[in-house]
């Protein structure tokens, strides 16, 4: 082995500081470029694998002797596309990917130390690389760094390059199947076509590991290079082949843009695979280029993409790409080009999905048989605007298929509506002989308003079964006391919004305060909160009681003679005192006076008296279940539309 001194680092140590240490903090980009050095070496294979402490990438390309570790590994910098001979691979006929030698500084990034072990027509070169002597040296305001040779070359390296990171920082680790994931997603360059594996643990790395072709509904590609994509598109509806050309033949793109069903499927556990990577020879140059049109549209969120474009790093022409080797200058007139023609791509994806997404929307919604029956009884402009409405649906952004239900049935219930409306306007010109017609038109707004009903029903018994898993006392009354006040439902059916003025409600409080003040301090402990609300013509006054105090009906009387006796004393003053008022307790727990011989009955007869009654908080919700749910038991005669309604509850969308 040879001496230490051999070995020179000949680079800026402040431009190592500035490039090396802090260029990356993504293991899975680190990587990226040693595999990317390990395809400029004409490997065939690379081979990563990963343990606790540390991280070992290994290939079996040309390998390096002292002159090339030195004058071209060590040397940040080296240009090696400056020599024609070295810009296309001697084995392999690659394009090489490397440019400036920039990306090996990675390495610091992700670890400590870096150890090197190659071997180049049997002469062996082992040596190390440590980040806290490097920074010693920077500290001392040196120019070079000479890293120290290594003894224990590896036995089982018979040709190309080990690197082996260890000491790795905090963070950096990820799952064999994620790094799997990322690397698939990093290069196109992978498999027998091209004569280059990479293997995680032994197992190689496909781009089906990309994982997200099985999700792609939609596909637009570019060049013809992309029949291992359309195998793997196993749920694809629709291929648009377009032109790639850029400029006048000589700029051309190749690659691919899907869209997915559901944009959530673009969400997975490593990564946002809402984005248009764009890939140099065969390697990612760009995370993202969607992310800089601003597009507003929904259609953007349901996108992934994969454009290649080895236009923007030619031999004989300037480097575009930014120090971190991540992005693309985005001032340079290549990458402008390429730009101004993806955005009109973009809009030309926007038109074609959304027609796609409405005929999808319509054959969706038209596969439940009423809802076809009802669909072919439209004519004319009804008709289009119907299936527009279910394509618009369809490119909503909605993960559960109960929402997209609920969607379907309001739109029918709305253009329902607008019929009979139209209906109604045409009574005028119905002869007082014709009954029937009368008849029909009156039968179908029955039938309307009975299909409301219902899906409010619905709706609300959903509601009351959400807040019936609150079983604990002291559960159940923040629930209550949270939606009680705003759904006075719960404690009427005949209850349907609260209203009333801000003046009401400004006098009505200054009158609670007077109440206030004549309460002992052990009553105002039992109050939990108290409302007014006015509704069907009614003034009504709840008081939500602890759900932990027990009270008896003497206690409860004399309250309730005080809101009844204040709010009574409002009234008169607004020529008002023959409006009704109702006063209601709700309790967590029986009055004690309940537990005697009809002492329920006796309770109610004497609060009564003041406008009062009593609910407990359970009974609150059991009460409201049982009305609900005796609505839809004894609606048995269904109308047309409420049947329709039924149909899209019973259908299957997923």
């Amino acid at each position: 082995m040879a001496k230490t001194e051999k070995y020179k680092m000949t680079l800026s140590l402040n431009v190592l500081n500035h490039l090396g240490i802090n260029l990356y903090s993504n293991v899975s980009a680190v990587l990226s470029e040693v595999v990317a050095n390990s395809w400029d070496a004409d490997a065939a294979h690379v081979d990563i694998t990963i343990d606790k402490k540390t991280i070992t990438i290994t290939d079996d390309g040309q390998g390096m002797n002292l002159a090339d570790v030195n004058a071209k590994f060590l040397t940040v910098g080296y240009r090696r596309r400056d020599q024609p001979s070295e810009r296309v691979t001697p084995k392999f006929n690659r394009a090489v990917m490397g440019r400036k030698g920039i990306g090996k500084l990675s390495l610091f990034s992700v670890a400590e130390c870096v150890r090197v072990y190659s071997i180049k027509s049997g002469n062996k070169n082992a040596f190390k690389m440590e980040v806290a002597e490097i920074k010693k040296k920077i500290e001392k305001g040196e120019a070079t760094y000479n890293p120290p040779a290594l003894q224990d070359f590896p036995s089982d390296l018979k040709r190309g390059t080990r690197i082996v990171l260890t000491e790795l920082k905090k963070h950096v680790l990820q799952t064999r199947a994620a790094l799997r994931k990322r690397l698939a997603r990093r290069f196109s360059v992978l498999g027998s076509s091209h004569n280059f594996e990479i293997r995680v643990d032994g197992h190689p790395v496909t781009i089906a590991d990309r994982d997200y072709f099985h999700k792609i509904q939609f596909l637009w590609t570019y060049g013809s290079d992309t029949k291992d994509v359309l195998k793997l598109c196993d749920k694809l509806e629709n291929r648009d082949k377009r032109d790639g050309t850029v400029l006048q033949g000589e700029y051309a793109i190749t690659g691919w843009i899907g869209a997915v069903k559901e944009s959530g499927q673009l969400k997975d556990e490593f990564d946002n695979l809402n984005k248009i990577l764009i890939m140099v020879r065969g390697k990612v140059a760009q995370e993202d280029i969607l992310d800089e049109f601003n597009e507003g549209g929904m259609y953007t969120k349901y996108l992934i993409g994969e454009i290649h474009a080895d236009f923007l790093d030619r031999d004989d022409e300037e480097d575009i790409a930014t120090s971190s080797r991540q992005r693309i200058k985005e001032d340079e007139a290549r990458y402008r080009l390429l730009s101004k023609f993806l955005y009109k791509e973009l809009k030309h994806i926007q038109n074609n999905w959304t027609n796609l997404r409405n005929k999808e929307g319509e054959k969706k919604a038209l596969e439940i048989a009423a809802v076809k029956e009802w669909f072919e009884s439209l004519r004319g402009q009804t008709r289009k605007r119907a299936s527009s409405l279910f394509g618009k649906i369809n490119q909503l952004t909605i993960d559960s298929e109960e929402d997209r239900k609920r969607l379907f049935k309001h739109s029918i219930i709305a253009f329902e509506s607008l019929r009979y409306r139209e209906n109604l306007e045409a009574l005028d010109s119905i002869s007082p002989e014709n009954l029937t017609a009368f008849t029909e038109v009156f039968a179908s707004l029955d039938d309307i308003e009975a299909t409301l009903y219902y899906q409010i029903v619905t709706e609300r018994i959903g509601v009351i079964e959400a807040l019936q898993k609150f079983v604990e006392l002291n559960e159940l009354e923040k629930v209550v006391q949270k939606h009680v006040f705003n759904h006075l439902w719960l404690l009427d059916t005949s209850w349907e919004r609260a209203s009333g003025t801000a003046y009401m409600e400004q006098q009505v409080q200054k009158e609670f305060k007077n109440i206030d003040a004549g309460l002992t301090k052990e009553e105002l402990k039992g109050r939990l909160d108290i409302k007014y609300r006015s509704t069907s013509g009614k003034h009504v006054i709840i008081e939500l009681k602890r759900a932990d105090r027990r009270l008896d009906t003497a206690e409860l009387y004399k309250q309730a003679a005080k809101y009844n006796a204040a709010l009574k004393k409002l009234l008169r003053n607004l020529d008002r005192s023959n409006e009704p008022i109702e006063i209601i307790c709700v309790v967590g727990q029986p009055l004690k006076d309940w537990d005697e011989p009809n002492g329920k009955e006796e309770s109610a007869e004497t609060l009564a008296a003041k406008n009062t009654r009593v609910v407990l908080y359970e009974e609150l919700l059991e009460n409201a279940y049982k009305s609900y749910q005796d609505f839809l038991v004894k609606k048995k005669e269904a109308g047309r539309v409420l049947n329709l309604i039924k149909s899209i509850d019973a259908a299957d969308f997923t």
